[in-house]
């Protein structure tokens, strides 16, 4: 079967100093210390260390073989979106970003899908990059983060951005970041555990009640790690939305529930039940396999979660590849040999 990994996440092996490129300090820099391996910096502290795999291509498909994923679809590690940034300094790091991507899928494009990134902190400058990544550079799409500082994406400054997509039949795939409270998360890896779980349902939540995803039913939007903690609260959910709708009804009058299998999720949960239940809860043909390749959190095997339950072919087939061919907007023979 065709296997399709929808999350996975690339980096250039190099970049200019952006401190020195934008006169201020905030930025992503990576240090190479040791053969196949380098750190991620953010004013000389560090972030996160990494391998080959994240900027490597050859490396990556050496790893896809060994897995039998035979498509992945690549985006940038969210941290390099710096919508903190000024918003003509993000469009610049945006550009060199998606001009890597769709470098890398020119040179491999039955073996990889790119995925943009966009200024969100300036709407106008975001639609615009969104429609060059995907009508000048080939990309499928765009990844976003779960909120843009202060906005969360029902944020009426955010929806002509959506809209755009919409009218480009573009892809968009929303992953946690800048995690709220994190100042209360110090300890144990909370922030990784606790913070992306929440901020997904909160993107989900927002796009729901502040009746984005009502107002355009043609938009395909895929969210990272199983929808995070919405599938587990969809109950919640609705309950406020029947007892307190002066609360929860006030952009929207459609209950909750309604959106199931109306936006798409990642397989990403790291449990049979939980997979399961997202089958019925949202049904395969909602659900893409996804792995968060090439980070610890990740699934190690893409697809083996799903290979490992009892299912039809047809279903298994439909959870490896083709949702994810049906968000993406492409047709499996693209990638055939």
């Amino acid at each position: 079967m065709l296997k399709i990994d929808i999350h996975t996440h690339i980096l250039p092996k190099s970049w200019p100093d952006l401190r020195e490129r934008y006169g201020y300090g905030g930025f992503v820099q990576l240090e190479h210390h040791q053969p196949c391996k380098a750190r991620m910096l953010i004013d000389g502290k560090g972030f996160r260390e990494i391998d080959s795999n994240c900027w490597d291509p050859a490396v990556r498909l050496k790893e896809c073989d060994a897995t039998d994923v035979n498509v992945q679809v690549l985006s940038t590690v969210p941290v390099m979106f710096s919508y903190w940034a000024k918003p003509e300094h993000a469009l610049d790091l945006a550009k060199l970003l998606n001009e890597h991507i769709a470098g890398v899928v020119a040179e491999h494009p039955k073996r990889f899908i790119g995925l943009g990134t966009i200024p969100m902190q300036a709407p106008e400058l975001a639609a615009k990059e969104l429609e060059r990544c995907c009508k000048e550079l080939g990309l499928a799409g765009v990844q976003i983060g779960s909120h843009v500082n202060e906005w969360n994406l029902d944020a009426p400054e955010l929806f002509p951005v959506f809209a755009t997509a919409a009218e480009l039949g573009a892809a968009v795939f929303v992953h946690p970041w800048d995690m709220m409270a994190k100042e209360r998360m110090p300890k144990y890896w909370l922030p990784w555990l606790v913070g992306m779980p929440a901020e997904t349902s909160l993107a989900i939540c927002s796009m729901i009640f502040g009746g984005v995803l009502q107002r355009l039913p043609n938009l395909r939007i895929a969210f990272a790690h199983g929808g995070g903690a919405f599938p587990a609260t969809i109950g919640r959910i609705e309950h406020g939305f029947k007892v307190r709708p002066d609360l929860c009804a006030v952009d929207n009058q459609v209950n909750p529930k309604e959106y199931l299998g109306r936006f798409y999720l990642d397989s990403l949960v790291h449990d049979a039940r939980m997979l399961h239940y997202l089958m019925d809860l949202v049904g395969a043909k909602s659900l893409a396999l996804g792995s968060d390749y090439p980070f610890p959190l990740g699934e190690h095997h893409p697809g083996k979660l799903i290979e490992s339950l009892e299912l039809e072919d047809s279903v298994k087939e439909r959870l490896l590849s083709g949702t994810a061919l049906e968000w993406l907007n492409l047709e499996a023979k693209r990638f055939l040999p």
